[in-house]
């Protein structure tokens, strides 16, 4: 039996739909036909997306699409739905290998061939069953840390980010002890 309620599992529904669309078959027009007909993308963490059915269409598919890692894979931490507010909200592990050129991620940075584990979080906005936009966050210091864009003297985690994420009793305050050791 699931834990959520069948008004919550339908905005569910649409939001795995819509990822599957992108990660999986990534089909573009696939991912718009869960949306609204002014749908709106914000990777908050650098300011890419797009806003308006057409836009939002070729940023997908000339843009995020092809430039997906073949080895690019999303691992779900929590959800929490609200169908009063319109809000789906995802924690997940973002894990990949920076194979091809990334400008939704990391604009204008070549292919490190590095290995990349970072938390983000989707805040999802729906009109009725149907997305209406995607606000995504992450950690961009993270991210250029583990790209090697950063080295050990700049305040930021690597990899070991999502390890606290994952465990609690992992090791707490590895900046600091880095830094000030």
């Amino acid at each position: 039996m699931s834990q959520f309620s069948a008004s919550e599992q339908t905005l569910i529904d649409a939001w795995e739909a819509h990822t599957a669309a992108e990660f999986e078959s990534k089909d573009a027009d696939a991912a718009l036909a869960v949306m609204t007909d002014d749908p709106a993308l914000v990777h908050v963490a650098v300011g890419t997306g797009a806003a308006g059915r057409d836009a939002l269409r070729a940023f997908y598919a000339e843009v995020f699409i092809p430039q997906l890692p073949p080895d690019m894979g999303l691992d779900l931490l929590s959800r929490c739905v609200s169908v009063e507010q319109g809000r789906l909200v995802d924690e997940f592990l973002v894990h990949l290998t920076h194979t091809v050129q990334m400008d939704w991620f990391v604009p204008g940075l070549a292919p490190t061939g590095r290995t990349v584990v970072l938390p983000h979080v989707a805040v999802i906005a729906f009109e009725g069953n149907r997305i209406k936009s995607e606000h995504i966050y992450w950690d961009q210091g993270s991210a250029l840390r583990q790209l090697g864009v950063f080295g050990d003297d700049v305040p930021v985690l690597g990899p070991e980010i999502a390890d606290r994420l994952l465990d609690p009793h992992a090791p707490a305050d590895r900046i600091i002890r880095r830094l000030t050791n």
